[in-house]
């Protein structure tokens, strides 16, 4: 009987961890191609200030020169950066629920606090961050390649950081991209958790608000995020676009540029 009841709750976590890892699979490639454009204009006017003093100028600027293949640059490394880390983040975010709901005393995940689903996915986030940054620092270099005055594809950049440092050359900017995700994500599943329990009716559970209650809650925990991690988020680009550039490892001139 016992074994029988294990059995069923292994499954249980297995058809959850999947249908986690299908969501973020699905929500990485969605991301990616509706946010490439924006992102690629963040990384720029992030990395070189000097020459964008906007975002609307750098938007206009990398269309007048490198048309629409220029703002989806980076866009291979990008599906896979936003694919591994959805993917990673909603599998390990549904079993790090499971691990807080067990040290917290819940009989189940749903009744747990939001500050207990932030501590979740804060936890899942270091996991995430893992599968990130080598993906994000590809994607980065890419879309820098122009100003930097450089030619070069996802292969060459890899190429070119594997002969540099090795292994340790795809890790370029972890301990910013640590700093960036795992905050980041306390913020992103604390807002989206507590919206989802704010707009339930009364006598209604937070899974059963509908999928436009459930959109809001996530834009709101979207903001939350980048309002927390900007700062980390803008080192990070620099670090890995100028690896060899020592003043972009130092937070005051960061601050100062």
């Amino acid at each position: 009987m016992l074994e029988s009841m294990g059995g069923a709750y292994s499954a249980n976590h297995f058809v959850d961890g999947l249908v986690d890892l299908v969501a973020g699979t699905l929500g990485g490639v969605a991301n990616v191609y509706a946010g490439q454009p924006l992102d690629t204009v963040k990384v720029k006017v992030q990395t070189f200030p000097h020459l964008y003093t906007n975002w609307m100028t750098c938007l206009k600027d990398t269309y007048r020169i490198d048309g629409i293949r220029g703002l989806y640059a980076g866009t291979l490394p990008a599906l896979a950066a936003n694919i591994s880390e959805n993917a990673v983040l909603f599998a390990a975010y549904g079993y790090c629920q499971k691990a807080v709901s067990v040290i917290t005393g819940h009989n189940e995940v749903k009744t747990m606090t939001p500050f207990e689903n932030a501590a979740a996915g804060s936890l899942a986030a270091f996991f995430a961050a893992t599968v990130l940054c080598p993906t994000e620092l590809v994607k980065c270099r890419l879309q820098a390649a122009r100003e930097v005055g450089i030619s070069c594809t996802p292969l060459s950049v890899c190429r070119d950081m594997w002969l540099d440092k090795g292994i340790r050359g795809f890790f370029i900017g972890m301990t910013p991209t640590l700093a960036r995700e795992v905050p980041g994500y306390f913020f992103f599943f604390g807002s989206y958790e507590t919206s989802r329990y704010l707009l339930a009716k009364e006598g209604q559970s937070k899974d059963d608000i509908g999928l436009v209650k459930t959109a809001v809650s996530g834009a709101l925990g979207g903001m939350a995020l980048w309002a927390a991690i900007f700062p980390f988020d803008s080192i990070k680009s620099r670090m890995q676009v100028f690896r060899k550039l020592i003043y972009l490892f130092s937070l005051n001139r960061f601050v100062h540029s």
